[in-house]
């Protein structure tokens, strides 16, 4: 499951999508509210986009909810199906691609996914505040569409630009939001051959 991912947005992309959608951009961000970073992995920094006011805030956060108990592992995928999220913190996880890795020796084959048509994609997730006051995200993820069905068995909930306000208010049911992409909707290309 994706436990990395790029983020290689240039803000002045951002804005242009931002006020192309109508979501708002507060005034005091900046580009360095949008860091780039050729792997954001579980532990990491990264940021995601909440509602705040009547817009949306870049807000730094660590990838992954903490432990539920000792020994145990993050939370970095959470499953969406069957499931309501009307009283969750509903979170984007702006990215320029994500990486699938293949394979059971290492190194794995490390396989780039990007949204087609986009300067950029986005991956619904909820967010939470840590026990520590550091707040956390964590990714959504689906049954497999077409395009990574050949990597892996699951995917991350990709949504696209024009479902993104819906994503944040809750203006659709989440099954009809939280549903993997049609065909040739994300470009995949091998970035990293794996160990035979």
């Amino acid at each position: 499951m994706c436990n990395d991912y790029e983020q290689h947005i240039r803000w002045a992309e951002y804005c242009r999508m931002m006020q192309a959608l109508e979501l708002g951009t507060p005034a005091e961000q900046s580009e360095a509210d949008l860091p780039q970073a050729d792997h954001v992995r579980i532990g990491d920094a990264g940021r995601v986009m909440r509602a705040a006011g009547n817009g949306i805030e870049l807000a730094p956060m660590r990838f992954g909810f903490p432990p539920p108990r000792p020994r145990a592992s993050p939370i970095f995928n959470f499953r969406s199906e069957g499931r309501r999220f009307d009283k969750s913190n509903r979170c984007l996880i702006p990215a320029s691609a994500f990486f699938e890795f293949t394979g059971k020796k290492y190194p794995k084959a490390m396989h780039r996914f990007s949204l087609v048509g986009a300067p950029f994609l986005a991956i619904a997730g909820l967010w939470r505040e840590g026990q520590d006051g550091q707040p956390a995200f964590t990714m959504l993820t689906t049954e497999p569409g077409p395009d990574v069905a050949p990597y892996h068995d699951r995917q991350v909930a990709v949504l696209r630009p024009e479902e993104w306000a819906a994503w944040i208010y809750l203006t659709k049911p989440e099954a009809e939001l939280l549903q993997p992409l049609p065909a040739a909707s994300l470009k995949a290309e091998t970035v990293r051959r794996g160990s035979d």
